[in-house]
């Protein structure tokens, strides 16, 4: 039987990596703490600032967001501190902060991320 490591990371000490978003002309931040050399499937920690949010888009990916800090805005509502929210793969979605706070997910794909964004219409 082969032996698996364990994998261990402090999010605490891993510096947050800026990421500029064209669609929005904004900066927002992210931790990779994890990816699966086998299936894609990654984990991060994402921040994003106060009045941020992501226009529409898809995934070739499903991915989920634990809310960690803040309230994490969405097309279908909002969900504070403790919400998992769960994004279908190919679902036309936005998400983001709320005007006032950051809001801090970590957010998990089951395979490759990607974007794409589409024209609202």
């Amino acid at each position: 039987m082969e032996s698996k490591e364990l994998i261990a990371v402090d999010g605490n000490a891993e510096p947050w990596e800026e990421r500029f978003n064209e669609p929005t002309g904004k900066t927002l931040f992210r931790k990779n703490l994890y990816a699966d050399p086998d299936t894609g499937m990654e984990v991060r920690m994402v921040r994003y600032p106060a009045g941020f949010i992501n226009p529409l888009h898809t995934h070739s990916c499903a991915h989920g967001m634990y809310v960690l800090e803040g309230t994490l805005v969405t097309r279908e509502g909002q969900f504070g501190e403790g919400s998992f929210v769960w994004f279908p793969e190919g679902n036309v979605m936005e998400h983001g902060a709320t005007a006032d706070k950051d809001v801090t997910v970590l957010f998990i794909t089951n395979k490759p991320f990607d974007i794409h964004y589409v024209e609202a219409g």
